[in-house]
């Protein structure tokens, strides 16, 4: 297999993970009838790695738009999973920081989460499920590392198809 054929596999395999993922968080949400919303609770993750921060920073470190952020704080604020406290280096702006119901939340949804991947890797030896772990955080790192790129080729492709399109 040459090196076109593999980013083929690889593309190939990303693509029907995400579209397993989406479909089963949708699944989990419509169960939940709403009260679920995996995207959202990404932030409550986020802020528990990173610490308190404000909202526009959230949006950045989540490479998510700020109205998009805007929308699923306010509904982790209502639910009582975040709250807004004064930013102490600028008491006119606010920080976003985890409660302990959300703390709570967090810790169930990563016992699930823990459970779900023990049972798909239920069958790897040890050194597979160690090799995978490794080798998915440096995916991970490079291809975020590689952000810039991706954005500039996407950037390109449009152009490309600017450009070529006749006028009708």
């Amino acid at each position: 297999m040459d090196n076109e054929q593999v980013s083929d596999r690889i593309g190939q395999q990303l693509i029907r993970l995400g579209r397993i993922r989406e479909r089963t968080n949708a699944q989990v949400s419509a169960a939940s009838h709403g009260e679920v919303d995996m995207s959202a609770y990404r932030i409550i993750f986020r802020l528990l790695l990173d610490g308190p921060m404000r909202s526009g920073t959230l949006a950045e470190a989540m490479y998510s738009d700020a109205s998009t952020i805007s929308r699923q704080v306010a509904g982790l604020v209502k639910r009582g999973f975040i709250r807004r406290e004064a930013d102490p280096t600028d008491g006119r702006a606010s920080v976003l920081v985890v409660t302990p119901d959300g703390e709570e939340m967090a810790t169930h949804l990563r016992a699930r989460r823990n459970e779900m991947l023990t049972h798909v890797l239920g069958d790897w030896d040890d050194n597979d499920r160690h090799l995978f772990a490794d080798l998915l955080d440096r995916f991970v790192d490079d291809y975020e590392a590689a952000r810039q790129f991706l954005l500039d080729v996407g950037s390109e492709s449009r152009t490309l198809r600017t450009d070529t399109q006749t006028p009708g």
